[in-house]
């Protein structure tokens, strides 16, 4: 009797969000793609993200190497977090957006997605998704990304509440639906991405390879007392918002491994105690930011040999 082949691993990409840490994400990637040898939209099965996240998995997901990512992030990423208030941010954000995405939808991914966002009116997640087969309910009716453009689904889940106006997206059916960042239901969406690998698509725990990128963890800035930005930091609703998109990555994280502990996992997310990484998700030094990329980079270095084994 011939033995049967083993089913070819099936491998999901995780990206947390983080605003402009997502920086770290990229110098991770940076690391993740020269290993695999090819596209990232190529390696992974599945790719999630969640605000930034959302930003850079909808660009691997549309063909985009790496280095092309980090590019648009040092010229126009940076640009969207130096300003100051929330209208100007938002306008940016989505100026960003549309230069980038266009009008393209959810059909013009290479691979399958998963973008993270809050239904604000609803208390409730909202994930736009590529394929009819990562549904929960609903199949019959599915549509790709709810019929919304890819635009519109990325500036939702980077729409971080106050430092961002609320986003209104439009489904195919003519719904209008208030999105607000992925980061308040889950800023490390590895767990929703593991759920529709195993429960909806009915793939084995063990067959499959995930790469999780968190944005890393960092001492609070100190600024200058005339610093606009400190002025803002002081607001208690933006450092209770900072403060529960990080506790949330770690929630996140707990619930992934003690619901999904048997699958194949490596997480990427170090912890800097040093005074000269302080930072945050406004960050728009570009200095700093060039050293979350190089930090990123060190971190994937450290899983070299069980990235290898993911992904070859």
């Amino acid at each position: 009797m011939t033995d049967l082949p083993s089913p070819r691993p099936y491998r999901v990409l995780s990206l947390d969000g983080g605003g402009a840490k997502g920086f770290y994400t990229l110098g991770a990637l940076k690391e993740i793609e020269a290993v695999a040898g090819r596209p990232l939209c190529e390696t992974f099965n599945l790719i999630y993200g969640t605000s930034t996240g959302a930003i850079i998995a909808a660009l691997l997901g549309l063909g985009s190497r790496v280095e092309e990512i980090e590019s648009l992030y040092r010229l126009r990423v940076v640009e969207v977090m130096g300003e100051i208030l929330p209208r100007r941010k938002t306008a940016a954000l989505e100026a960003l957006a549309q230069d980038v995405f266009g009008e393209r939808r959810f059909d013009a991914f290479k691979t399958d997605m998963g973008i993270v966002g809050t239904r604000w009116d609803d208390d409730r997640p909202i994930i736009f998704k590529t394929n009819a087969g990562q549904a929960f309910t609903g199949v019959g009716s599915f549509e790709p990304g709810f019929g919304c453009t890819i635009a519109d689904a990325v500036v939702g889940s980077c729409s971080a509440y106050p430092f961002f106006l609320k986003k209104m997206v439009t489904t195919g059916r003519g719904d209008r639906i208030e999105v607000r960042d992925g980061g308040f239901v889950a800023n490390n969406p590895t767990l929703y991405a593991v759920a529709d690998a195993v429960e909806s698509l009915g793939h084995d725990r063990e067959n499959l390879r995930v790469v999780s990128l968190g944005v890393g963890e960092y001492p609070a800035p100190t600024l200058p007392a005339t610093s606009a930005r400190k002025w803002i930091s002081k607001w208690p609703t933006v450092k209770f918002s900072q403060k529960l998109l990080e506790i949330n990555t770690q929630s996140m994280e707990q619930l992934s491994r003690v619901l999904f502990g048997g699958v194949p996992l490596i997480r990427i997310n170090a912890k800097y105690t040093q005074p000269e990484m302080a930072t945050d998700m406004l960050e728009a030094n570009m200095e700093k930011l060039a050293k979350l990329w190089s930090r990123g980079r060190d971190s994937a270095r450290e899983y070299d040999g069980e990235l290898k084994r993911f992904l070859i």
